[in-house]
């Protein structure tokens, strides 16, 4: 995966909420090409797995619980500077803290459940991207 490509997830908060169009709407809006989209529900193995970089941290048995709680969206989206980008739009992930605009200030509740996940580094990106989808499920040169 280039580095114009990273991989957002929309967690169970915002499923639940109903927000899946609106955050959707805010990213594309914000120029990001959807290149992957599915919605999936994690066991607590497969959320365990995803985050097992955090596997050490104190908040990780609570952060596995919450992405297995219900159903998210994994997508890999597209743009110039993806990942710097992203993190921009979405803001802080204490969303008391996260600058007006960003998708955290509008939708979310609190730091533990904050809508949506995006990738740290075009490495992680590549990484996280291949956890949920292979390469064949990735539209490449999208017009």
């Amino acid at each position: 995966m280039a580095s114009n490509r990273t991989l957002a997830i929309l967690k169970p908060d915002c499923v639940r909420k109903g927000l899946i169009g609106e955050v959707i709407t805010h990213i594309q809006k914000a120029g990001f090409k959807v290149v992957a989209l599915k919605m999936t529900r994690l066991t607590a193995a497969t959320a365990g797995g995803f985050y097992a970089v955090h596997s050490e941290r104190p908040f990780y048995g609570e952060l596995c619980e919450f992405m297995s709680s219900g159903a998210c969206v994994p997508m890999v989206l597209e743009k110039e500077n993806a990942v710097a980008d992203f993190r921009k739009l979405i803001g802080a992930t204490n969303p008391a803290e996260a600058a007006d605009g960003t998708v955290r200030k509008l939708y979310a509740d609190s730091v533990g459940e904050n809508i949506v996940h995006g990738s740290d580094s075009d490495e992680n990106a590549e990484i996280e991207a291949s956890y949920f989808f292979p390469k064949s499920e990735i539209v490449a040169n999208l017009a």
